[in-house]
Parts: structure tokens; sequence; C-alpha cells
């Protein structure tokens, strides 16, 4: 088991992207409800199958696992709720962490979210200038929520 603790934010800007290369993934939800998540993530070649439990604040348990590349494609088109999340996802290491940064495509169009991943929940980070409010607490922002209520029916 691992416990997952992250904060979110949004992007003012992409003066982050320089010369930074993107991995394009599609991501599925089997299943999302407020206690847990069962997602497919496919990239790079790779597919997983994630679980994470209830989000308290920053924290929540989480499993995850690397599957046969063609059993997570078969997930993602034939089990998963649709619309798929499409993003393109780039790391920007920061001393022990690492921001991830997510610009989302298709029904998402035009959201940029930055996420760090914490190693215990009031460790102290680094806030680029690049970075723009927190979501960390706005369930809206939560990726198994973008699929039932995508970021261009927000407008």
């Amino acid at each position: 088991m691992h416990i997952e603790i992250e904060r979110k934010f949004l992007v003012k800007d992409q003066s982050w992207k320089k010369d930074l290369h993107g991995i394009s993934f599609k991501q599925g939800y089997m299943l999302t409800d407020q206690n847990r998540t069962v997602r497919v993530r496919v990239g790079d070649g790779k597919s997983f199958i994630n679980i994470k439990g209830k989000a308290d604040e920053q924290t929540r348990m989480e499993f995850e696992y690397e599957i046969p590349a063609k059993d997570g494609l078969l997930i993602l088109h034939s089990i998963c709720l649709q619309p798929l999340i499409s993003k393109t996802r780039y790391k920007i290491p920061q001393g022990e962490l690492c921001w991830e940064i997510d610009i989302f495509h298709d029904e998402n169009e035009g959201l940029i979210m930055a996420e760090i991943e914490l190693g215990y929940p009031e460790q102290p980070i680094h806030i680029p200038d690049w970075v723009g409010e927190e979501v960390t607490a706005d369930a809206r922002y939560y990726n198994a929520n973008l699929v039932q209520n995508p970021y261009k029916n927000w407008k």
C-alpha cells in the first residue's frame, strides 16, 4: 500500500515548458465515487491499473500495478466510462520532489494543471512563478470527475 499525498494547482502560463518532452496518456475510469476510483492509464507503450481510496484533504490510499499493454487498451475502449481523459504530461524535478504538469485535450481542452507529490503532508515546497491557484480541495479538478463533468462544460 502507498499513501498518496499530493497538491494540485492551476498553471498560469507556459513559461515552464522550455525544451521538455511530454508523454501522451489516455486514461479511463471503471469506477468513480466519493470513496474510491479504479482507472486504467495507457501511455508510452505501458498500461497501469490504479485503485485509489477516499481523499482526505491531501492524502489517500493508492495502489498501482503494471498490466499488459494490450489489456490496458482493451479495458480503456470496452469497459471504461466515456469520455476518456486525454492529456500530455511533463515532469520538472525540483530537489527530491517532482512537478507533473498535465495539458488536457479533447473534452478537457484548455485545462492545464500541476501536481506535486509529497513525502508527508506539511512538507515545504517551492512554488514556481508559473504555478497559479491551488485546487487540491476542489473535487471538480479530480481526473475522475473530469469524466463526468468535463472542463468544456464549466463555462
